[in-house]
Order: C-alpha cells, then sequence, then structure tokens
C-alpha cells in the first residue's frame, strides 16, 4: 500500500504550510501529493506550484469538480500539468452534488447522473489519446455543439498539443453503488471519500472483477497524538460539515454513504442539526466510532496497530490528511 498526502482545498486563504508538506513527503517517499477544490481555491494552481518545487512525487487532483469546466478544458489542464511535470499527473474528478453544482457552478444537476459522468471521461479520453478530433453525441456534452441556439458551424477538433502520455491516468471520485461499480469500468480508480478497514463488505458487491492496475485511493485523517478524542476533533468537524452541510435535507450523498455504513440514525440527527444552524452540536452528534475508524489518529503504536487493517484490505494507496511533518514520518516508517 502506497502512501499520499492529501491536502484539500484552502479555507479562507492558502495555507503556507501545504508546500513544506509535499516536499517532505516527497523526501520521505510518498508516492502521491493530492489538492482539491470545493467553492474557493482551485485544483490545478496549487497542483502545479507544488510540481515546480518537486522532482518526483505524482501529481492528482481530489478531486477536480465537472460542473467547474468542460471535459476538454479539463483535459487541456491535464495534460499541460503533466508535460510541466514529467509525467506526474493523475486526474481525480467528481461530479460533487446539487448544491454545488447549482449554487456555486449556476449549472442544473444532471438528471443522469451516471451518463453524465462516463460522456465526461469519454471526451477527456479522447483529448488524451488524441487519436482524431473530439466527438461526441452525447445527452450532456455534446463536440460539435448541436443546440438549437448554436450557429451550427462547431468544427471537431483535436488537441495542437501532443499529450506526454495517452494513457494519463483518470480516478473517479463516487460514492453511490452503481457510481462506485461504473468507475471500475472506466476509470483507472476510484477516490472514496469515507473508507473503514472494518467495513469492505459495504463496497465488496460494486468492486467485482477489477483490473489488476485499479487504484483504490481512500483519504485518511492521520494524526499522531496520546489523545485520541482530541486527535478526532477535525475529523469530527469535517463530517459534521460534510454530512450535514454539503447538500440538500433531500439529497445529501455524504450522508448517505454514512447511512449505508451503518450509522443511518445518527447521519440524519447531523443533518437535523446543521440545518436548523447548530453545527456545534451537528459536529459533537458524530459518532467517536465513525470517526475514528476512517481515521489513523493516537499514539505512534495504536496507529501502528491500525494501519495493518488498511493494508489488509484491496486499498492501493492511503491518502492522508496529517497537519503535521511529525506524522507524516511515522506513517513512512511504518508502512515500509
Amino acid at each position: 500500500m502506497r502512501l499520499g498526502l492529501a491536502l484539500g482545498y484552502w479555507g479562507r486563504g492558502p495555507d503556507r504550510a501545504h508546500l513544506d508538506l509535499a516536499t517532505e513527503a516527497e523526501r520521505l517517499g510518498y508516492h502521491s501529493v493530492w489538492t482539491a477544490e470545493a467553492w474557493g481555491s482551485d485544483a490545478f494552481t496549487p497542483l502545479t506550484w507544488i510540481a515546480a518545487h518537486t522532482s518526483r512525487i505524482r501529481l492528482g487532483t481530489a478531486i477536480a469538480q465537472m460542473a467547474a469546466r468542460t471535459p476538454t478544458a479539463t483535459a487541456m489542464h491535464a495534460l499541460t500539468l503533466d508535460h510541466l511535470s514529467g509525467g506526474r499527473m493523475m486526474l481525480g474528478l467528481g461530479l460533487s452534488g446539487p448544491q454545488v453544482v447549482e449554487g456555486w457552478y449556476g449549472r442544473p444537476f444532471p438528471a443522469s447522473p451516471l451518463t453524465a459522468t462516463r460522456e465526461y471521461v469519454d471526451v477527456v479520453r479522447q483529448v488524451l489519446r488524441r487519436e482524431g478530433p473530439v466527438t461526441l453525441d452525447g445527452r450532456f456534452h455534446q463536440h460539435p455543439y448541436r443546440g438549437t441556439d448554436g450557429t451550427g458551424t462547431g468544427k471537431p477538433l483535436k488537441p495542437i498539443t501532443h499529450p506526454l502520455r495517452p494513457d494519463l491516468p483518470v480516478l473517479l471520485g463516487a460514492e453511490g453503488p452503481k457510481n462506485i461499480a461504473q468507475t471500475t469500468r472506466i476509470a483507472d480508480g476510484w477516490l472514496p471519500l469515507y473508507w473503514s478497514p472494518a467495513r469492505t463488505d459495504v463496497y465488496q458487491a460494486s468492486l467485482t472483477g477489477l483490473r489488476e492496475d485499479f487504484m483504490i485511493a481512500p483519504m485518511a485523517r492521520a494524526k499522531v497524538c496520546d489523545d485520541v478524542a482530541e486527535g478526532l476533533l477535525p475529523v469530527k468537524a469535517m463530517l459534521g460539515f460534510y454530512i450535514g452541510g454539503m447538500g440538500h435535507a433531500a439529497r445529501n450523498f455524504h450522508a448517505d454513504l454514512m447511512a449505508r455504513m451503518g450509522y443511518e440514525a445518527q447521519a440524519r440527527r447531523i443533518q437535523e442539526l446543521f440545518l436548523a444552524g447548530r453545527k456545534e452540536e451537528a459536529v459533537l452528534a458524530v459518532p467517536d466510532a465513525f470517526a475514528d475508524e476512517i481515521s489513523l489518529v493516537g499514539p505512534r503504536e495504536r496507529i501502528a496497530e491500525r494501519l495493518d487493517l488498511w493494508r489488509k484490505g484491496p486499498v492501493t494507496d492511503l491518502l492522508v490528511t496529517a497537519p503535521d511533518p511529525h506524522t507524516l514520518r511515522v506513517l513512512a516508517e511504518l508502512n515500509t
């Protein structure tokens, strides 16, 4: 199991520790470093900055949001950064949810998310392979555009720049069982949001017939500390926000996933509290047990025992959100 560093997206402003963490991760032999985006900083610009200050570590987006860019624009970002970094780019994509797609990007959330995802990946693959002009007569993506509000003069094109790698890895963030199953067919890897090494059966039906080189790369908060409860507080804050606030009361993919993992009543309670404006109570309502099983928190010996559980499952890459170099070093030592 390889280690990756997940830096996420910025909060109020850039985190100046991110570059130091990325260079330290490379020095320690981490395989990859990943950036993200929500409705603030983008995923590609910080990754390019990191690429300029490193030489070996792989560079991934976990995730770049599909609604933010057309698939051809996303493919342009990926092939450009792949060239500039010497072939280190990995493209992680996600559809996000209705709240973000419609509220932030001002676009309709697709009525058929699986079809929209499949078409998006198809176009990205066509650009990267550069076998001919990009063409697709899809439900959500058309190349050339054929809508009644167009001019009708669109021309099929292929990228001027020759991609460095036609097989640049494409990974997908997927949460629903059908979406995960499709991911195994059309992508090179899967980026789970929550992963519990004690509950791999939750995903088992969707992960049949995997290719040998298929990546399963979940994120997990990691922190070497003496007080487990205190170390779990940032995990609970994240869960409270995603499960309570990252979605509508009637349609929240994160809450649905927590429910499938055996915490349905707790997930609905977190939603209820968060949407009522009782955010601190929502965070406190996150069960310590759930936060703990998807994290690596505590003294070194405890993390060593729990890391063994992660290695025994199908996970190929563990993407850790580690806030300090000491935790990065301990994980590197334990994973040798």
